[in-house]
């Protein structure tokens, strides 16, 4: 699990948006109000938006949001988050704790788990590849200085 990106606002523009999720390197945004979570809004949400011709710096993050978001428990097992993502095409998992988000687990995160496993002989076999390593960490560095502007 990782941190969750979170929206200002669910009345943000899509540039906003998509703004926040390239600085941040995410794929998806959390819109919450107060600790309440109304809905998420993807990369997918905002490419789809585009392909329609929505004015992005008129159109808020709500018009375009999924808003049955499905969450799991921090209890909630590699396997099981593995499975519900699978099942329903969804790359993003909020998870909650006593009704506020406290992370989300993407497939990104995923595949850094798979990754600093190492199940080929030989390989990571002191387990010298963390798994946050894999995914945020080294997406941020990817950033080109200028790109933030």
């Amino acid at each position: 699990m990782t941190r969750a990106s979170v929206t200002e606002s669910p009345a943000d523009p899509l540039r906003a948006a998509a703004n926040r999720m390239w600085n941040q390197q995410t794929g998806s945004l959390l819109v919450m109000e107060d600790d309440a979570l109304l809905g998420i809004v993807t990369e997918r949400d905002l490419m789809k938006a585009v392909a329609r011709g929505a004015d992005l710096d008129a159109t808020p993050v709500s018009a375009v949001m999924t808003r049955t978001v499905l969450t799991v428990d921090p209890d909630t097992s590699l396997h099981e988050a593995a499975r519900h993502m699978a099942t329903r095409w969804i790359r993003h998992l909020p998870v909650v704790l006593d009704g506020k988000v406290v992370g989300m687990v993407s497939q990104r995160d995923l595949c850094g788990v798979l990754a600093a496993l190492g199940n080929e002989p030989g390989e990571n076999a002191g387990g010298d590849i963390r798994a946050d390593e894999l995914v945020r960490t080294r997406r941020l560095a990817r950033i080109e200085p200028g790109d933030l502007d």
